[in-house]
């Protein structure tokens, strides 16, 4: 008779639980009476495993992460169990896990895996921070909306966050994570994280013990993220006290004591206790030990250059400092062009290493062998190109100066990714880690990887209005990757064809009938697509008007009528209507009979040198233009045409690494422009031009304008900080506008200087503006000569693929003088400012500064300039 049995046994370990209930046995004559002792477990044979409690997983995967399975032979209670209890707890995902046997018969076991799920995530909401460090910490913390949620993800977020304010400074930061109950959705929770950032930890006071080689004023530079408050050469660094930076900085202090030759240098001790709640001091007790100095260099290894020669290029005399910085750069900086690892990779040596060994410690001075393995010469073996769907493959590789089966030379490498920037297709900012050398000394090759990340800098400006004239706008279309082979190719097209990296503009502006321009260029840098040799075409139009006599006079009776009756009703009421019969007849005014008429092209060619260095460039420019004037009253000549036939040669060179952020590297150029000189080539006497010009015959006295125009211009851009974000920008111009006859000096062409550099159609046609900020637009006037200097200092706010936004400083100052004898390079106005740049895609540069004018403008002025705005579109200072 069957015997049901109410027995149920337990195996705790640790706190697992393994139970077995109402299990029936087999018949007593048959089997014998299952019965489970902690003593003797016996074996069994799994004859079914159900999974209960949890429907958001599969039976088969919680059954197969138990490592149970049908047909297994398992001792109960024993260690296959309780191993299987042990993996779930380790998955983390379930509040309560029990195996239960429902059924023992005949040496086979019926289990149950009954597992409690852990909550989800049914939202998280944050009390407590910033917007931004909320969008930072929500992609860091690992905690995701729908996602399971378990102690050990809770502490870790916790954990990440009070990391998170302590880098900011945040030592004393409180964050509580708590969770409850979502209202209507069972088996999640709202998950509550507030933190309490208190005030940030500043160091009250930097304490240095056993320092007698290095002041304490030089030990806090040292140490670049941790300084003490309170002190005027701290003013711009940062005083918080952040502990992974004061690692940092420790080791950064040590390698200070390596530069000054205490190579033995250490912190025995350092403590950080508390002052106060919101500051903190820092307590460094150091051993300097000895000073060292260098005695015998020798070196062993190399073949391909001489010991005298690398001993020269190292640039360490005996009895110099032992330096461990300074030695490093000499040997392996590659920022160095004349270190000496350089040198061998210069010439294809790219496997080459240098170890300098201490052989020697005699006292305070230290004998050095530099053990080198040159290795055999690299050869370029492919170069990949990835990333680049801007322009055509061959436009890429013609800039590299390096190609497959060439020896690999690592100035070639940076050369390449400076000719890449300077393109302008690929993000500057991203250049030095796109381009990747990968080695392989076995084959003594090389794999050159260039992965561009693309951008656009074409630029489109539109603007449109109406006034007083009609319809007022100007439309300017600047494409950098014109290609005119591509003109039929309508795949290519992208507004116009594209892909060739010429560069194409066209612009337009109009002030109704009062004025309008037209004009296009055109560059092709590299002309037949062998050489870097450029070929620019241009061409300018523009029609200026002038109103009638007639219109003058009415506007001067309307001012001399309202401002007699300024004070009388019907003398204002008269001057209201009249006025605005004035503007509004201004467009109907205009004559016809009054204008003056511009137009003009040239052609230019230039090509790189390879003499003194190949970033010399030279630039012919042959150029015309015409002037017609009839009834203008606003310059010198009212009526006639003149014009104007020159030459212009232009030598330059350029070494900047960036147009957009330029770091470091220099701009320099000198040009000279000149007009055939007809006044010694037509056989008229001096006195015929001065019978000309005194007589007012100017008609006849300019009729070809003559002129020789000097110019140098100057700009340096030097590193200030570690990283090359702080930049200093130094410049110097100087213009001469020379002449060959006194009388027939050309009205053309003079330097307007003042304010920001741009031209208007309004009255500056006929010079050529000079910007010097802190002074309105051609405050300073027009003259022969002007000199121009200044320094920047420039720091980056964003440099990402789509922006680039910087802020500057500035000191500048300039002036003119009408002759050579009247120079005096050191009578400027000076001026001082601030401002800010931004480069957009399709926008361009813009920017805005602000500046003040020390100075009067000309010796007419009353005051000095004073305060100044001065807004940047499309140009740069």
């Amino acid at each position: 008779m069957p015997i049901k049995l109410s027995t149920i046994f337990c195996i705790l370990t640790g706190s697992f639980l393994f139970t077995v209930s109402s299990v029936k046995a087999a018949p007593q004559a048959e089997t014998s009476k299952p019965e489970v002792y902690y003593a003797t477990p016996r074996e069994y044979k799994i004859a079914d495993i159900a999974v209960s409690g949890v429907d958001n997983y599969e039976d088969y995967v919680l059954i197969g992460l138990s490592g149970l399975s049908v047909g297994q032979v398992v001792r109960i209670p024993g260690d296959e169990i309780t191993e299987a209890l042990k993996r779930f707890w380790r998955h983390g995902l379930f509040s309560d896990v029990k195996i239960i046997a429902t059924k023992l018969e005949a040496g086979q076991a019926w289990l149950e895996i009954q597992l409690s799920p852990r909550p989800r995530i049914a939202e998280i909401r944050f009390e407590g921070m910033k917007k931004a460090d909320r969008e930072e910490l929500e992609n860091n913390i690992g905690l995701i909306v729908g996602n399971q949620i378990t102690p050990n993800m809770a502490d870790r977020a916790k954990t990440l966050i009070k990391r998170y304010y302590d880098e900011k400074g945040f030592k004393n930061a409180d964050v509580d994570i708590f969770q409850s109950e979502a209202d209507g959705k069972p088996g999640q929770v709202v998950v509550d994280i507030n933190v309490d950032r208190k005030d940030k930890v500043k160091v009250n006071q930097l304490i240095f013990d056993g320092n007698y080689a290095l002041t304490d004023s030089k030990l806090n530079r040292s140490m670049k993220k941790t300084n003490q408050k309170g002190k005027l050469e701290n003013f711009f660094r940062t005083k918080k006290f952040v502990e992974e930076e004061y690692e940092k900085d420790k080791v950064a202090l040590i390698e200070k004591y390596n530069e000054y030759g205490y190579r033995d240098a250490m912190i025995v001790s350092d403590t950080v206790y508390r002052f106060d709640d919101k500051t903190v001091n820092v307590y460094l007790n150091i051993s300097e030990g000895q000073k060292y100095y260098h005695r015998n260099i020798s070196w062993v290894g190399n073949t391909v250059y001489g010991s005298e020669q690398l001993s020269k290029m190292l640039m360490i005399e005996k009895g110099d400092v032992y330096n461990q910085k300074h030695l490093t750069e000499r040997l392996l900086a590659s920022e160095n062009d004349d270190a000496v690892s350089n040198l061998y990779q210069d010439n294809g040596y790219l496997f080459f290493q240098v170890d300098p060994v201490e052989v020697a410690v005699d006292g305070d001075s230290i004998d050095l062998e530099m053990r080198i393995r040159e290795g055999r010469p690299a050869t370029i073996n492919r170069i990949n190109i990835s990333g680049n769907d801007r322009v055509y493959e061959h436009v890429v590789r013609r800039e590299l100066r390096m190609k497959p089966g060439a020896l690999f030379s690592m100035s070639s490498l940076k050369r390449s990714i400076r000719e890449l920037a300077q393109m302008g297709h690929f993000d500057q900012e991203k250049m030095g880690e796109a381009v990747r050398p990968i080695p392989d000394e076995e084959a003594g090759t090389v794999d050159i990887e260039l992965n561009l990340t693309p951008r656009s800098n074409d630029q489109i400006e539109f603007s449109a209005g109406y006034g007083s004239t009609g319809i007022v706008g100007s439309i300017s279309l600047k494409f950098t990757n014109f290609s005119l082979r591509n003109l039929l190719n309508l795949g290519t097209y992208r507004i116009l064809p594209q892909g060739e990296g010429q560069t194409f503009s066209i612009t337009g502006r109009s002030n109704g009938n009062y004025y309008s321009s037209y004009s296009f260029s055109f560059i092709e840098p590299w002309l037949g697509g062998k050489r870097p040799n450029s070929l620019s075409v241009s061409g300018f139009y523009s029609h200026q008007s002038d109103v009638s006599s007639r219109y003058y006079s009415s506007y001067s009776n309307y001012y001399n009528n309202y401002y007699y009756n300024n004070y009388n009703y019907y003398g204002n009421s008269y001057g209201n209507s009249y006025g605005n019969s004035y503007s509004n007849s201004y467009m109907y005014e205009l004559d016809p009979e009054k204008y003056l008429k511009m137009w003009g092209f040239s052609v230019g060619l230039g090509g790189r040198l390879s003499w003194p260095d190949d970033y010399f460039q030279l630039y012919g420019e042959l150029s015309y233009q015409h002037y017609d004037l009839q009834n203008w009253s606003y310059f010198v000549i009212s009526n006639g045409r003149s014009d104007d036939l020159s030459l212009s040669l232009t030598l330059s060179r350029n070494s900047t690494d960036n147009p957009l952020y330029t770091r470091s590297g220099s701009d320099f150029s000198l040009s000279a422009q000149v007009t055939p000189p007809y006044s010694l080539l037509d056989n008229k006497s001096t006195e015929v031009y001065k019978s000309q010009y005194e007589n007012k015959n100017l008609q006849e006295l300019y009729k070809w304008i003559e002129y020789y125009k000097i110019r140098f211009k100057g700009k340096t851009y030097t590193p200030l900080s570690a990283n090359g974000k702080l930049v200093l920008m130094t410049r110097f111009d100087l213009g001469y506008l020379g002449r060959y006859n006194y009388y027939k000096r050309s009205p053309f062409g003079q330097f307007l200087v003042g304010g920001d550099g741009t031209t208007g159609y309004s009255s500056y046609y006929t010079y050529e503006t000079i910007a010097l900020r802190g002074y309105e637009n051609g405050a300073l006037g027009a003259s022969n000569i002007y000199e121009r200097v200044g320094v920047e200092l420039r720091y980056p706010l964003m440099m990402e693929t789509s922006t680039t936004i910087y802020a500057l400083a500035f000191l500048e100052g300039g002036n003119l003088w009408e002759e050579a004898k009247y120079w005096e390079p050191f009578s400027l106005k000076r001026s001082a400012g601030v401002g800010v740049r931004i480069f957009l895609p399709m926008v361009g540069l813009m920017g805005i500064d602000w500046a003040y004018g020390f100075d009067k403008a000309s010796p007419s002025s009353k005051n000095i300039s004073g305060s100044q705005f001065h807004f940047v579109i499309g140009q740069e200072f």
